[in-house]
C-alpha cells in the first residue's frame, strides 16, 4: 500500500474547504484505479490542512499524479494558498484497512 501526503495553507474557511473537497476532489479520486481511501485534516485554527490518500500501489498514485492531480490543483486553488507540498510514503502499518506490511 502507498500513501500520498499533501499539505497546504488554507485561504478559505474550513466549511468551504470541506465542500470543495467533497464535491470536486473526492469524486475524482474515487474514479482512480487503485485508490482505496482519503482522509483530510484541518488544524484547529483552520489555517492548515493535510490530505492523505491511500493507494493499492505506488504506480496507481503516480498515474493519478500525472493524469488527474492537475485538475485537483485547480479545485484546490479556490481554497488553498500557493502550491501544495506532496510527499509519498510506503505504508508500513494500517489498521484502517487491516493492512500490515513488514520489511
Amino acid at each position: 500500500m502507498y500513501a500520498r501526503h499533501v499539505s497546504f495553507n488554507l485561504k478559505a474557511k474550513r466549511e468551504e474547504f470541506t465542500q470543495t473537497f467533497e464535491k470536486d476532489i473526492l469524486p475524482l479520486l474515487q474514479k482512480q484505479s487503485g485508490f482505496t481511501d482519503e482522509i483530510a485534516f484541518v488544524s484547529p485554527e483552520g489555517k492548515n490542512a493535510i490530505a492523505i490518500s491511500l493507494w493499492e500501489r505506488k504506480e496507481n498514485a503516480d498515474a493519478y499524479s500525472r493524469e488527474t492531480y492537475p485538475q485537483v490543483l485547480k479545485s484546490l486553488a479556490k481554497v488553498a494558498e500557493g502550491t501544495p507540498e506532496v510527499r509519498g510514503y510506503e505504508v508500513a502499518v494500517s489498521t484502517l484497512h487491516k493492512t500490515a506490511t513488514t520489511r
